[in-house]
Order: structure tokens, then sequence, then C-alpha cells
């Protein structure tokens, strides 16, 4: 007969394969996928936002950079290690926001490497306009892949995000040309949280949401907007998420969009 002590770690490992199965409830038969995605911000409500996805078992996907944070020492920072460590466990997917959250500003000229006109909102040289070629964007997006990879124990997907989704076709192709395809988001997906709350109230911002949402759409919101006074999360997260599944909707990580399957298949 076996001993209580015997038990218990089987009993340990039952439940964490039963976790695992709870949090994909839905299993293999979603009809009407969506991608929730975060990108980072200042983490204030990252906890929160962790609690909702995990009460709700719904997987998505991060996009990082190391952005100022309310606390600690940058999203990326080593006080936010355990954090990210945590959302590895429970299956979410990362991808990169670029390191010091650059945006693209305009494309210097047509010349062989493409040279563009940037702005980081983060970092030394945070504010700042100045040229950056291909290599040094690419640089970008894998500093920050790689600092998830060690944050997480698991290689980030070959996508990333450029900040406010500003891009152009020469950024597209000197990304895609060191590995990594952009996600944008859906007009619906658009999900309001860096909007001003005086003029767009949660209540509206959830509205809005569950009547325009179509199967497919990429999500997007952050994990703290520093400009918007009545925060969007966990507000209206977790009633959104909710109200989707009441109508039908699943959620998938990045990691199962059709649309980029090929390109994992060549970017293993």
């Amino acid at each position: 007969m076996c001993s209580l002590r015997a038990l218990r770690p089987l009993v340990c490992a039952g439940l964490a394969a039963w976790g695992q199965w709870a949090f994909a409830a839905d299993g293999g038969d979603c009809k009407k996928p969506l991608y929730l995605t975060f990108d980072t911000g200042h983490m204030e409500i990252a906890p929160l936002v962790a609690d909702v996805l995990r009460r709700q078992q719904v997987r998505v996907t991060f996009f990082a950079a190391q952005e100022a944070t309310k606390e600690g020492d940058g999203s990326l920072g080593d006080h936010w290690a355990p954090w990210w460590r945590a959302r590895a466990a429970e299956g979410h997917a990362f991808a990169s926001h670029t390191w010091d959250h650059v945006y693209w500003r305009a494309d210097l000229g047509s010349l062989a490497p493409s040279r563009f006109r940037v702005r980081p909102s983060a970092g030394e040289r945070s504010g700042q306009e100045f040229a950056l070629d291909a290599a040094g964007y690419c640089a970008e997006i894998g500093r920050s892949a790689a600092r998830l990879q060690a944050l997480t124990g698991q290689k980030a997907l070959p996508l990333f995000r450029a900040p406010g989704g500003k891009t152009s076709a020469q950024l597209l192709e000197a990304a895609r040309a060191c590995g990594y395809a952009h996600v944008g988001w859906a007009p619906a997906g658009f999900l309001g949280d860096e909007l001003p709350s005086e003029r767009f109230s949660n209540a509206m911002l959830l509205r809005q949401a569950l009547e325009r949402i179509r199967s497919g759409d990429i999500l997007m919101a952050h994990l703290g907007i520093w400009s918007r006074k009545d925060p969007w999360a966990p507000a209206v997260l977790e009633p959104l998420i909710v109200g989707l599944k009441e109508r039908g909707f699943c959620f998938r990580t990045m990691r199962e969009h059709p649309d980029y399957q090929a390109w994992f298949a060549q970017h293993p």
C-alpha cells in the first residue's frame, strides 16, 4: 500500500497536469478564435491582468520592451523577472516590442542598407530623434527577444510589434530579413486603453469592443498607460473576456495564428 507521503508527488503532478488542461478548457475545437495581445507599459496593472487571465483560463501574447515602470527597474528588469517566469509557466507567448520602445518616424530615402529616422520613448535616448540603420533596428528587436528568453526560459516568437504600430514597407522588409515578422491589430481590436478616459469611458470601450470584434481579430491592450486617468484594466478586461466567451469566442496565442504558421516553420 502506498503511503500518503509517497502519493503526495503523484497528486501534485496530477493537479499540475489538470491545471494545464483546465487553462485551455476549450480544447482544439475553437471555432471563433481571438488573439489577445498586451504591450508593456508602466506595469502597475500587470498583477491584476495576470489574475484575470488565470481566472478566465485565457492565454495571450505579450509584446515586451524595456519601458519605464511605476515600480522596479523597467518592464524587463530584474524586479519583474518573477512575473514573467510565472506567465511562461502558464503557457503565454512572448515577442519583441523593441528594447527602447523605438518609434519609426520616417524612411531616410531608398538607400541600401535602409536607414530610418526613429525616436525611442525609453532608454538613455528617450525623446531624441536620430537615424538608425537596418542592423540597428534589428538589434533593437533582438535585444528584447533575448531578454525575454533569459527571463522566461522560453524562446520568443520570431515576431515583433513596432511601437504605435508605426512602420513602413522598408522597415518591415528590414525586420523580415533578420527573422522577424510584424504583428499589428484589427481595427476593432484596438481596445482603447490609451485613449483619454474623459472622452472614452470604460463603459463605452467595453460596449464598442463587444459590438465590433469579429472572429480572427488580433486584440491589443497594454500593461499600464501613464496618461489614462481611469485605468482600462481591470475594469474592462474581465467583462470583455466574459462577454466575448458568451458570444462563442475563444482565445489563442499568436503561436496558433494561421497567418504566421508558414513563417514559424521557416524560423523555428
